[in-house]
């Protein structure tokens, strides 16, 4: 039976629009297929879960997320140095790439290269969005 509204572990499917403040567009599904995810369960980021918590079916709203109700502020200390030899074999760590890493305790890490040179690499570890004001769009259009 379908859900009148979305609740925290809601199949639903929408249309949205994910953005810059500046009107920049990151990713669209409207005019285009909808989008259909779990919530909480990690298929959504969190931040655009919560904007969708109790929006009903066939209703549409825009939310602007500063960074702290985004992805956070940028974090200096998420910038480091790490040397050459410690990128996996194979990997090409040219700037602009993300590295999937493993963190301490084998977790997955992200990182982005932000330059390289003979003897290291520097590596952004923010979430790429960390820092930016963002537009989030959504047109519910069913709820299970």
């Amino acid at each position: 039976m379908p859900e009148a509204s979305v609740g925290p572990r809601s199949h639903v499917t929408l249309h949205y629009r994910l953005g810059l403040a500046d009107g920049t567009t990151l990713i669209s599904t409207f005019g285009g297929k909808p989008a259909t995810f779990q919530l909480g369960v990690g298929q959504l980021a969190e931040p655009l879960e919560l904007c969708l918590a109790g929006l009903e079916a066939g209703q549409r709203a825009s939310f602007d997320l500063p960074p702290e109700r985004g992805f956070g502020p940028r974090l200096d200390h998420l910038v480091m140095r790490a040397p050459v030899s410690d990128i996996p074999a194979g990997v090409a760590a040219e700037p602009g790439a993300v590295l999937e890493l493993a963190g301490p305790q084998g977790q997955p890490l992200s990182a982005t290269v932000v330059s390289r040179d003979e003897a290291s690499v520097l590596l952004d570890f923010n979430h790429p969005l960390a820092g930016r004001a963002l537009v989030f769009e959504a047109e519910v259009l069913g709820i299970l």
